[in-house]
């Protein structure tokens, strides 16, 4: 009888497994962060707020997710991790209680011109399986619906050896989906030889005006030295056997110049390196050279719809797979919904399950052939998100990248409701979030500050939502912050005028945006906003249309060299010491030689992590020592590239580095809030919403009197929105029109005059729904969005 009270105090004891509920960080120094110290509740809601530039991302995603992710790789073998992304180990003295993290960010999808909405979620697969089985006529395996595979027919003896058995198969078959004409990808181009080459030249002239085909390379010494047309006579006067063999001649191994390479017609050479990568991941040049040189057209053997013929034919209740893809996904979730085949219970209820989470999640407008780079950065979060929604893992660290992006604040709760559903599961959420509405469902807060930058990266709160608001830090400060309407607007100057407008959803739209003032294109996520913005606005030399999309440079480029900032620097320091601007470029001629400029050395370790090091010889400075010699106002180039805009902005505005052209392209980059990034920051390390007002700065001095903007507010405290708005004033009142897409209300309440889309999403919206000032659509409460403005400014 003694032994059993021992027993019951041995299981009211907490066991040893259920302390480890706090993520510990102690000492994270990644980019700003200056020797940050925090514990995070594990099971629970955490928001990370903070101006842009505070050290949110550094601290989230650099460090705890960053060092999650590289300790789950090191748990494979050393073959399977060499062809996994190499991660280093994030700057951080201890990092303990971490779990595996699952990140959901705003990475664009991929850009691969097969891919769509329905080949990134299991959608597409699961639709194949199902018209496989009920599918009439029956065509073949799933494979045989899919526009990624291709029909494969071989014949002739093939013969396997197993020890001493040998087995022949005379023929293999594959019955793919993929349709011929344009090899899935619903689109075939036609290519404009003149934009190929001159014609008028010889091969050995440089008749070639291809980019990468420069004379002397291997690109063009495959045709010069081929031996199958004549290098010295012009194009024109070719045969049609040697025109046949320069633009046509199928791959065929031969020697040119002593090596054994793959001679191919110049027109397949172009597909295959060309034309089979997405427009939107190439380079500049590359994307120019394809839009001056290729027509794309629509399929004219599949109509767009990427597959055979056969996989039209196959129909289940008169609909093929085809007309299942181009549905909007809420509606062919009802179709599901009403297929009664007990055979394949289990998939339909699966399929089900899926997309009701598109409808759930407020992407019931998309269809699943929707090309998966189209999408935004918020939409293609929430595609990411679909396949965690349903999954049975627990104990997981889900990290969001501000997931309220491009949702209208109709759509915000419904976000909410789901991440709370994750974490109702034994998840640890981590928010990166500034909407006041997504703030005050966190259980705890991390507010990082107090300023942005070099001025950043130190915890000024943690704690509870209500703590947050009586802490004093400028989050705290801004949490209840809510805009008034404006009492007069101004009177518009004009109209810009869109007639029958259809693009996606719209449904032949007419309407007036008014110039001269402030307009804001409102409505629900999918409703037609961009459809109208960017589809139907005329674009000419007078609309700037700045978005959110990434901006195409390499580690090496900043945003002193994106703006054009570093020429008047470059001839400015030149001037002063009577030597070559060149010198004064890191891509140029005083870059340093063992790191080419780059102020890192990049060390692939093959199978391990590679490691990036500080160059020992110019130690991270980027130039020649000899360069760094010549100075400016008392500061060497690299020094400069090295202060914040703000700094900069102050030490080229007087004294003897003095220079007005620079002075002019500062002074821009402050007015948008980019004052604390420096000069020679990688464009890499950019937010969306950085990107975004960089590009509005760059773009401030064009001449251009119509500026188009999406989402401004992206990326943007509470307290930069303030800023935001006195900068579109002055555009306003400088004589622009200013037309914004935007779901935050502190812009709508300001806003001129609304245009209102809905009422719904998808084909249930691409209407207008209101037209008026702000003042009137709160008055009116006639729309969802009118509804929430209300509630907003307390009407």
């Amino acid at each position: 009888m003694s032994k059993a009270p021992r027993a019951d105090a041995q299981a009211s004891a907490p066991h040893a497994a259920d302390r480890h509920d706090l993520i510990r960080v102690h000492g994270a120094r990644e980019n700003n962060l200056k020797d940050v110290s925090i514990e995070i509740p594990k099971r629970r809601l955490t928001v990370f707020t903070g101006v842009s530039g505070s050290g949110k991302s550094s601290l989230v995603f650099d460090t705890i997710a960053a060092e999650s992710q590289r300790l789950i790789n090191e748990t494979y073998s050393a073959f399977v991790q060499g062809f996994m992304p190499t991660l280093a180990r994030p700057e951080v003295d201890v990092l303990e209680g971490l779990t595996t993290a699952i990140i959901v960010d705003q990475q664009r999808l991929g850009a691969d011109p097969r891919s769509t909405v329905g080949t990134a979620t299991d959608a597409n697969a699961m639709l194949r399986i199902l018209f496989s089985r009920l599918g009439k006529p029956h065509i073949g395996p799933p494979s045989a619906y899919a526009f990624n595979v291709p029909s494969v027919r071989a014949s002739g003896a093939i013969t396997v050896e197993r020890g001493t058995r040998k087995t022949e198969r005379a023929t293999f078959e594959r019955t793919g989906g993929m349709c011929p004409g344009c090899e899935g990808r619903g689109t075939v181009s036609d290519i404009d030889l003149t934009q190929l080459y001159d014609d008028t030249r010889s091969l050995a002239e440089g008749a070639l005006t291809i980019p990468g085909y420069t004379p002397g390379g291997w690109n063009y010494r495959l045709y010069t030295e081929s031996g199958l047309v004549d290098p010295d006579k012009p194009i024109r006067k070719y045969t049609k056997r040697e025109l046949a063999d320069f633009l046509h001649h199928e791959p065929e191994r031969m020697k040119i110049a002593g090596i054994n390479m793959t001679y191919e017609g110049l027109i397949p050479r172009i597909q295959k390196s060309f034309l089979a990568k997405d427009k939107e991941g190439m380079q500049p040049h590359i994307r120019a050279f394809v839009e001056r040189a290729v027509t794309f057209t629509t399929c004219p053997d599949c109509d767009g719809t990427r597959l055979s013929e056969g996989a039209r034919a196959s129909k289940i209740r008169r609909i093929s797979i085809a007309d299942a893809c181009a549905m909007q996904i809420s509606d062919l979730a009802d179709w599901v919904r009403g297929l009664d085949e007990p055979s394949v219970a289990p998939l339909l209820t699966a399929l089900q399950l899926t997309l009701d989470s598109f409808v759930e999640i407020g992407l019931g407008y998309l269809s699943l052939d929707r090309p998966s780079g189209t999408l935004s950065g918020g939409e293609a979060q929430r595609v990411k998100m679909i396949r965690h929604l349903g999954s049975s893992l627990t104990d997981v660290t889900y990290v969001f990248d501000e997931p309220t992006i491009g949702l209208h604040p109709h759509d915000i709760q419904r976000m909410n409701d789901l991440l709370l559903q994750l974490r109702d599961k034994g998840n640890t959420v981590l928010v990166v979030e500034h909407k006041p509405e997504a703030i005050v469902i966190a259980d705890h807060v991390v507010d990082l500050g107090p300023g942005a930058g070099t001025a950043g990266g130190t915890v000024c709160f943690e704690g509870t939502v209500d703590g947050l608001r009586s802490a004093g830090t400028v989050t705290g400060r801004h949490l209840d912050d809510r805009a008034s309407v404006k009492d007069s607007v101004r009177t518009p100057t004009g109209a810009l005028e869109i007639r029958g407008a259809s693009n996606h959803n719209l449904r032949d739209v007419d309407v007036d945006i008014p110039l001269g003032v402030l307009t804001v294109v409102t409505g629900v996520a999918g409703s037609g906003k961009s459809s109208l913005v960017h589809g139907s606005i005329p674009s000419g030399e007078e609309v700037i249309s700045v978005d959110q999309g990434a901006i195409r440079g390499s580690r090496r480029s900043n945003p002193a060299t994106y703006t054009g900032l570093l020429d008047p620097i470059r001839k400015a320091f030149a001037k002063a010491n009577g030597v070559k601007p060149a010198l004064f470029s890191a891509n140029s001629e005083g870059a340093c030689p063992t790191c080419n400029g780059a102020g890192v050395i990049y060390t692939d370790l093959g199978m391990m992590a590679g490691v990036s090091s500080t160059c020992e010889d110019c130690e991270g400075k980027r130039f020649q020592p000899s360069v760094l010699e010549y100075l400016l106002g008392g500061r060497d180039i690299s020094e400069v590239l090295a202060m914040s805009v703000t700094d900069a902005e102050e030490f080229f505005g007087s004294g003897e580095a003095k220079t007005p052209a620079a002075q002019r392209i500062l002074a821009r980059l402050a007015d948008v809030g980019l004052g604390y990034l420096s000069l020679g920051q990688p464009l890499t390390t950019l937010s969306g919403g950085e990107r975004q007002r960089l590009k509005l700065a760059t773009h401030m001095g064009d001449k251009g009197g119509v500026y188009v903007l999406d989402e401004p507010t992206t990326g943007l405290h509470l307290a930069d929105v303030e800023q935001l708005l006195g900068l579109l004033d002055r555009l306003v009142d400088s004589g622009k029109s200013v037309i914004v897409v935007e779901h935050h209300q502190a812009v709508m309440a300001h806003a001129d005059w609304i245009i209102d889309l809905g009422p719904g999403a998808g084909h249930d919206g691409g209407k207008i729904v209101f037209e008026g000032t702000p003042a009137d659509l709160v008055a009116a409460r006639s729309t969802l969005t009118g509804e929430h403005l209300a509630e907003y400014v307390g009407a």
